[in-house]
Formats: structure tokens, sequence, C-alpha cells
């Protein structure tokens, strides 16, 4: 077997290394190795898993079905209609024929005719009051001993003293604060900030060197080694590991595969040819000699006395019925024969008869002494 054409390792970009070289047969050795007893495990149970699924599962789903189609459907609808007939319309035909009456017509159209017939014309006769006296008074009220009096006072005290006090704060205050802002603080302030500027600016050129000159030792120190490292050992490392597992994968397949054959055959040796050969030597002629010397004359036995059993019981019942006719006749006497040429066992229309029996077939109306002089001529 090829294992390196059956399953080529990733392609990678450089040629392989002696890295590659020496690690690629003891790396594969070691994953097969840590990789068989775990594909083993996992073929077993993917065979117990099996049949489990053939021999308990299934079976016991389809029991499952049948006991859910067959008992628990029929007794779920026996216990609805139940429920439905001891607690849901009892409680339906209260509320329909019992509580809606009773809250419509005792609470709801007194209400509905207590508000139409007298709430809502008292809230007319109320809304009618308070638009045309109440609120008119109350308006003018309001006017005359408050908002008129405001207006005067403020027309006629307040603003001529608030334009007074505007003019005194603007000239003595606002005047002299804006002229301060625009040529003392403002050219202090522009200083300030240059100043702040400037200084912001060097320590940002110190450090952007500063970071320059980390960025430039960590790369040299550090990464570059490491990346190295990664490039030359741990990725052709990683490369072969995966690879490995790959091929010890399905190496361990056909191998537990093969022992799983060998368990099979030697299982096969041990237990099932001895039984088949027990099952069809010993078993088998067994079996047809009980159902030929024993079953089947039991079943001819049973047979034949059923049927004695059942002509017993029909001659019991002839016995029985013409015990009862003779009864009946001593009781009431024999029945009247009105016509001789009449047949007495059929209930269809005849010479002598005017009802019909729509199930019975119709009697020819020749009489049985006419049929004798047709045969005779």
């Amino acid at each position: 077997m090829d294992l390196e054409k059956h399953d080529p390792p990733p392609p990678h970009e450089g040629a392989e290394g002696c890295v590659t070289t020496l690690v690629r047969i003891p790396v594969r050795i070691v994953v097969l190795v840590l990789v068989l007893p775990v594909r083993m495990l996992w073929d077993l149970l993917v065979v117990a898993g099996r049949a489990l699924d053939r021999v308990l599962l299934r079976p016991l789903g389809r029991a499952l079905g049948w006991v859910y189609d067959q008992v628990l459907t029929p007794v779920g609808r026996a216990l609805a209609w139940l429920a439905a007939a001891l607690l849901i319309r009892p409680w339906v035909a209260l509320w329909r024929h019992v509580a809606v009456p009773v809250a419509r017509y005792g609470f709801v159209v007194p209400l509905v005719w207590l508000h139409r017939a007298l709430l809502t014309p008292a809230g007319h006769g109320m809304r009618w009051l308070y638009d045309r006296l109440l609120l008119p008074a109350a308006t003018a009220l309001v006017t005359v001993l408050l908002v008129r009096p405001a207006v005067g006072v403020w027309r006629y005290v307040l603003k001529p003293i608030g334009t007074g006090a505007h003019l005194l704060v603007t000239h003595l205050l606002v005047l002299p604060a804006v002229w301060v802002y625009r040529y003392l603080l403002t050219p202090v302030g522009h200083g300030v900030a240059w100043t702040f500027r400037m200084a912001g600016r060097g320590l940002a050129a110190v450090g952007r060197g500063l970071r320059s000159g980390a960025v430039w030792l960590v790369m040299k120190l550090l990464v570059l080694p490491l990346g190295r490292v990664y490039r030359c050992v741990l990725a052709p490392l990683g490369r072969e590991v995966v690879a490995g597992l790959g091929v010890a994968w399905r190496v361990a397949g056909f191998i537990s595969r093969a022992v799983g054959r060998v368990l099979a055959r030697l299982a096969w040796y041990l237990v099932g040819a001895p039984a088949t050969w027990a099952y069809r030597t010993v078993c088998t002629p067994v079996g047809h000699f009980l159902r030929d010397a024993v079953w089947a004359p039991a079943g001819r036995a049973a047979l034949e006395a059923g049927r004695a059993a059942r002509g017993a019981l029909a001659s019991a019942r002839e016995t029985l019925r013409a015990a009862r006719r003779g009864a009946w006749r001593a009781l009431v006497g024999a029945p009247q024969v009105t016509d001789a040429r009449e047949l007495e066992g059929s209930a269809a229309r005849t010479l002598g008869r005017t009802t019909t029996v729509p199930s019975a077939a119709p009697v020819s109306e020749i009489s049985p002494l006419d049929r004798t002089y047709v045969k005779r001529g």
C-alpha cells in the first residue's frame, strides 16, 4: 500500500526541508499508535449503534407507535370527550344560559337605561350651565380682579424702571466686559493655545521616535525569530501532524476492519456454525416430527371434535324445536288446512292466498292434481 500516493500532504510553498524529512515517519508512527485505539473504539461504537437500532430501537419505536395508535389515542379521545362532557359543556351552558342573561338583564340593561334616561340629560344640563353661566362669570371676575391690575402695574410701573436699569447695566457692565474679552483675554488665550500646541507637537515627535525604536527592536529581537521558527519548524511539523492524522485514521480503519472480520469469522466458527448445525440437524427434524406426529393429529382430532359438537348442538336444537312445536300444538291445537291443494311451506301468493311476501319466491299457480294430469297426458 502506497500511503503517500493515497493521501498526499497538502501543498505548501517551498521545498521540503530536512526537518520535514526527519519528522515525517516518526510522527506518523506515533500518530498511528495513538489513533488506532480511538478508531477501533469508534468502529465498535458504530457497529453497536447499528445493532442496537436494528434489534431494539426500531421494534421499540414500532411498539410505541402501535401503543400510541391503538391505546393512547382512543383513551385520549375518550378522556377529552369525558372532560368536555363533565367540565366544559356544563360551564358553557351555565355561562350561556345563566351568567350572560343575568348580567345582561340584571346589570347592563338597567345601567344603559340609567345612562340614557338620567345621566345624559343631567350632563347636558350641567354643561349648558357651565358654558352659559359659570365660565363667563369666572372669566369676567378674573379679568377684573387680576389681569387688568397686573397690566396696569407692568405698563405704568415696571416697564419704565426696567428701561433705566437696562441702560445702566449696559454702560457700566456689558461694554467694559466686552472690551476686556476682545482686547485682553482673546490674545492671551491665543498665545497659551499656541504654546500648548507647539509643546504637543514636540512630545508627539519624541513619542513617534520612541515608538519607531521600540517597533524596530521588537521586530528584530522577537517577531523575526518567531516567524523563522514558525516557518521552518512549526509549520512543517503541523503539516506533517495533520497529514499523519489523516493517513493514520485510514490505516487504523483498515486495521480495525481487519480485526473486526477476524473476530466475526471467529465468532461464526465458535458460535454461529455450531448453532446453525444444531438448528438444521436437531431442531428442524424434531420440529417436523412434532408437527407431523403431534400437532397435526391433535388439530384433526380437535376439528373432528368440533364438528361432532356442532352436530350434537344442531340435533339438540332440532329436538328442542320439535318439543316446543308439540307443546304449542297441545296447548292451542293443530292448524286448520283450508285447501289441500295449497303448498304448506310456501309464503308466496297462490290460488287460495291473497297476501304476498316481498322476500318469497313466486310459486306456480297450477295445483298438484293438475300437474299430475298434465304429466300423465
